[in-house]
């Protein structure tokens, strides 16, 4: 599970450390995609796994619908590694995707990362928190 945020630099080959407290997770590598919002989702292969089954379903012959959305997050999407010293390289399209420049935030959102511009995730994090008592008490009542 990931929680908690992380502020980092990004080293001058866009390079940036992954927290201590996630990178056991993260040993067989790290699948980055553009997020829904202007964030990157980091996602360890097994739960990218799961994500990449959910999204298509399972389908042995994917819909019209199903192929425009593997194109959409399949082609966009990096496998990486975290080097040695902790760090991944984040590849130049999504960080021109998440206008994410020398500060950048690393968010847990329970079975994934989110890496994003500083100042984004300040707003983000701002409105999510105005939010969330709001959508809490609308799950209670279910």
């Amino acid at each position: 599970m990931f929680y908690g945020e992380f502020v980092y630099k990004i080293d001058e080959k866009g390079r940036v450390t992954i927290p201590p407290r996630f990178r056991k997770e993260l040993k067989e590598g790290v699948v980055l995609f553009p997020g829904q919002e202007k964030c990157i989702n980091a996602y360890t292969l097994s739960e990218w796994k799961k994500l990449a089954n959910a999204l298509t379903g399972g389908s042995v012959t994917p819909t019209h619908k199903i192929r425009k959305l593997n194109r959409a997050i399949f082609a966009t999407a990096f496998n990486l590694f975290v080097d040695a010293q902790g760090r991944i390289a984040l590849p130049a399209p999504l960080r021109e995707f998440a206008e994410i420049g020398e500060d950048v935030v690393i968010a847990g959102a329970n079975t994934y990362l989110e890496i994003w511009n500083k100042e984004l995730w300040e707003a983000e994090k701002a409105a999510s928190q105005e939010q969330a008592w709001q959508i809490i008490e609308s799950l209670e009542r279910r």
